[in-house]
């Protein structure tokens, strides 16, 4: 099914199908799944669904940047950054963007992926000589007892984004900002029953 119009993105070339890339290599992707949400709360439970959500980045050994809930196209959807370890390196992080749209027995997820490339970690470094060691480190807004996977800190704002403008992380703010502008819903996929939560599928 064609849920979401509209996804490509001025300076990103079709490298595949619903997938695409830009100078610095980032890729979107869109995906459609014929199976009901794995999303462990329904939407209109943010707290619930932010703590589950950085429990199981953690797990997987990355952190979640945000988890909020924006509206694309006509339809409620769950927009994601996390950060996860690249894999065969001792340095460096990917960041991952992506919309997830549920509805009750299918979703679509619109995504952007940044590597950091040569040198790492210039932007936490900065931060952390701005604010101070004291002042970097956080407890997780979202789910403060979480334990293991990559740290929350604040380099990893959006306060910052506009001193490292080429920084993995604000292409993908970027990105995902250029994207809720540019995506539409297809009618069929507005359709359909909405998600209501884990519950509604047991």
């Amino acid at each position: 099914m064609r849920a979401l119009l509209g996804v490509g993105l001025p300076g990103y070339r079709p490298v595949a199908d619903d997938t695409w890339a830009n100078e610095y290599d980032d890729v979107v992707s869109l995906h459609f799944f014929a199976l009901p949400p794995d999303l462990p709360a329904g939407l209109d439970d943010g707290p619930a669904l932010r703590s589950a959500l950085t429990h199981h980045t953690a797990r997987a050994g990355g952190g979640l940047i945000e988890a909020t809930v924006k509206r694309l196209g006509e339809l409620p959807a769950l927009r994601q950054i996390l950060k996860l370890p690249l894999p065969d390196r001792r340095s460096g992080q990917t960041f991952i963007g992506s919309f997830t749209v549920p509805r009750a027995g299918c979703s679509t997820v619109v995504k952007i992926q940044a590597l950091e490339q040569g040198m790492t970690g210039l932007r936490e470094a900065v931060v952390l000589n701005d604010v101070g060691p004291q002042d970097y480190f956080r407890p997780h807004p979202y789910a403060p007892d979480v334990q293991g996977g990559l740290p929350f800190h604040v380099a990893d704002h959006e306060r910052w984004d506009a001193a490292f403008p080429d920084h993995p992380l604000t292409r993908v703010r970027r990105a995902l900002g250029a994207l809720a502008q540019a995506v539409s819903v297809a009618p069929d996929f507005a359709a359909l029953p909405p998600f209501t939560g884990p519950a509604a599928h047991a």
